[in-house]
Parts: C-alpha cells; structure tokens; sequence
C-alpha cells in the first residue's frame, strides 16, 4: 500500500477523534477505522476511548483474532513518528510507613512485652510468700 510510507506525528493523529473521522495507532501504525465504527463488535464507543494515543496495549489487552488483525490492512494509512509520542512512566506507588492499629508507640508495645510477664510473675511469687507464712 503505498499510502503506508506517510508518517504522522501524534498530534496529526489526535485531530481525527470524531465519529466522521477516527483514526488509531496501533503497533506503530495509523489507521483510518471510520468506516468500521459501525461494525466494530464492541461499539464505536471502545474505539472513539483509544483515539489520540498509542492504542497498542487496548488492543492487544482484548486479544483479537488473527481476522480481525488481517482486516487491519484495509484501513492502513501510514506510520507515526515514534518520537512524537510520549514516553510511558512506570508507576510507582508511594511508600506507605507501617501501619500500627493501635496507634501505640513501637516503643512502649517493647516495653509492655517485657514488663507485663514480670508482673505476673511478682504476683505469682508475692502470692507463693504470702500463702505459705499464713500457713506456718
């Protein structure tokens, strides 16, 4: 096809976002897919959501079949510049501090690990004196 050779930047692209007028990229190239809106099973709706940006990962998340990917070759209209899209940006959540219930500082949770058994076992000691000089 030679209309394949013409190279659109992603702001040519962007312009045909219409029902009368919508164009895709998918894998690097540019598609003229208005006349397939109509007849696209997911409703035009799904491809008018992909217009004016690299469509590569809706379309391949759906997972199309090997006729849906022949058709594609009807409504080729060129390539797009690689450069004009911007580049993709892992997301990184933000780092989340320990998440303590209680709101109790780590520090006195330490702190009542190890006083809370030596009390009981004071008590248990106090208790042992006090039963066995009652019983003399």
């Amino acid at each position: 096809m030679s209309s394949s050779s013409k190279v659109f930047t992603l702001e040519e692209v962007a312009k045909h976002n219409t029902k009368d007028d919508c164009w895709l990229i998918i894998g690097g190239k540019v598609y003229n897919v208005t006349k397939f809106l109509e007849d696209h099973p997911g409703g035009d709706d799904v491809l008018l959501s992909s217009t004016a940006k690299d469509a590569t990962d809706d379309f391949e998340d759906v997972g199309h079949s090997t006729t849906a990917r022949a058709m594609m070759d009807e409504y080729l209209v060129g390539e797009i510049d690689a450069t004009t899209i911007p580049t993709k940006v892992k997301y990184t959540p933000p780092k989340q501090p320990h998440y303590n219930q209680d709101k109790t500082p780590e520090f006195i949770i330490k702190i009542l690990q190890f006083l809370v058994p030596l009390a009981i076992l004071g008590l248990a000691v106090a208790v042992r004196i006090y039963t066995k000089s009652e019983s003399a």
